[in-house]
């Protein structure tokens, strides 16, 4: 089993004993058992999914990092939203401001990149509410 412990700067989301974990990182979706090596990453907004008893429980996380160490897992997110907490219309019109401004886009790298940071949150969102 992992110690899996999920925290935002509001609250603890999640701390359980899960059997695995997925995690959108910088570097891709990592896939998380137990004994996995160290590791340190930032994460990428995008559904974070968790195995417990047989039954798999998703969110939305973005920003912030995710540490593993023997068998714990400690994401530290900006936002960490489970279905119920999307708010759709919102998701809706962000990805299509993002999206506008992305497709003209004429600003700094910088700037872009929060624009699109912007952009995968929204869609995240949207594809854990199902609405995308």
């Amino acid at each position: 089993m992992i110690n899996l412990e999920i925290v935002t700067p509001e609250r603890k989301v999640v701390s359980e004993s899960v059997e695995t974990v997925m995690v959108p990182t910088a570097n891709g979706e990592i896939g998380i058992l137990p004994s996995h090596a160290p590791l340190i990453s930032t994460l990428r907004s995008g559904v974070l999914s968790y195995t417990s008893g047989g039954t798999t429980s998703e969110m939305v996380v973005s920003g912030g990092f995710v540490e593993v160490s023997a068998d714990k897992v400690s994401v530290l997110a900006d936002i960490a939203e489970v279905t119920n907490e999307i708010d759709i219309e919102n998701a809706k019109t962000e990805r299509e401001e993002a999206e506008k401004l992305l497709g003209e886009w004429n600003g700094s790298e910088e700037e872009f990149e929060v624009e699109l940071e912007r952009l995968e949150k929204a869609q995240a969102r949207l594809l854990l509410s199902g609405k995308n």
